[in-house]
């Protein structure tokens, strides 16, 4: 049957005329990339430049963690030369993580990066890499060295694309760290809706030097923000904010505002008022911005509800 779609791919007779699905599956004679998240898109399409054609699996504001295959996605990982993934247990619905492991070109490249920069969340590896740009930027060699394989020709221009792409990103780095160490230490106590945010913390909100860091920052749902809220949850993020005089909380743009609601009518009951910032913040999902846009977006509102 694989031939069958190979075929499709090469004819482009699967999908609406104009369709941007349409336009990707058509043989122009470059390589094509699928990836999970638009966050690995983002990099993939500024080190790949002009000779690689990209398509998101996830699109908007859906949860890469609970992402399951839908009808023609199967399509899409026959007619792609190469899948990038995150890795490190994001992508865990059944179907996604049995099609992206039976894949023989698909590349998760969180699992690049070294152990000693993965942070645990409950035992568990926390996938969120992209939440800190100088570690996200390290998964830069892997995309050159996949793109390279497949396209020879191209080495020279990914090599120059990526080197350029890093420096840009180490850059913004450097920026976005200042920006949040202009905010007191006894104002960067960050809670949002789940666990998505410790690299963040570790990176823009922690006194350098910092050992107990992750105190900065707390959540009632857990990595994936898809379990079954219990009082002890609610609980911890409560004492939390009392414990730091936290005085407002931060909704995520793609998960459901009800945990976050609950905490603040709980902390209302006992006297306390907290409110829930207007503007959301980008974890698991980023709009239409680009992936940098992104991160400067989240430190944006943050800087804008502490200073």
């Amino acid at each position: 049957m694989r031939w069958m779609v190979v075929l499709l791919c090469l004819f482009g007779c699967s999908s609406a005329p104009e369709s941007p699905l349409h336009r990707w599956m058509q043989a122009n004679g470059k390589v094509k990339i699928l990836s999970t998240t638009a966050m690995i898109d983002d990099l993939v399409g500024q080190v790949g430049g002009e000779r690689v054609d990209r398509l998101v699996l996830i699109t908007g504001e859906m949860d890469p963690h609970s992402y399951e295959m839908v009808k023609g996605d199967e399509e899409k990982f026959s007619c792609a030369s190469l899948i990038f993934f995150n890795g490190l247990g994001l992508e865990h619905g059944a179907s996604l993580r049995a099609q992206l492991q039976n894949h023989p070109d698909a590349i998760a490249l969180g699992n690049t990066l070294p152990m000693c920069d993965l942070l645990q969340v409950d035992g568990q590896i926390d996938p969120h890499v992209w939440m800190d740009v100088s570690l996200w930027a390290q998964t830069i060699p892997a995309i050159v060295d996949q793109l390279s394989k497949k396209d020879p020709k191209g080495v020279d221009q990914y090599q120059k694309n990526a080197a350029a792409l890093k420096v840009k990103m180490l850059a913004k780095q450097t920026e976005l760290v200042a920006k949040m160490q202009q905010i007191p230490p006894e104002k960067r106590y960050l809670v949002t809706s789940h666990d998505a945010y410790d690299y963040f913390c570790r990176s823009y909100l922690a006194v350098p030097g910092e050992k107990d860091w992750q105190q900065r920052f707390s959540a009632p749902e857990g990595l994936a923000p898809d379990a079954q809220l219990s009082a002890a949850d609610i609980q911890k993020v409560i004492d939390h904010l009392f414990k730091y005089k936290i005085q407002v909380v931060f909704p995520e743009s793609n998960v459901n505002k009800d945990s976050l609601k609950k905490i603040v009518n709980a902390c209302k009951e006992k006297g306390q008022i907290i409110e829930i910032s207007k503007a959301p913040l980008y974890g698991d999902a980023m709009g239409k911005n680009t992936y940098l846009e992104m991160i400067e977006h989240n430190v944006e509102v943050l800087y804008n509800a502490w200073k």
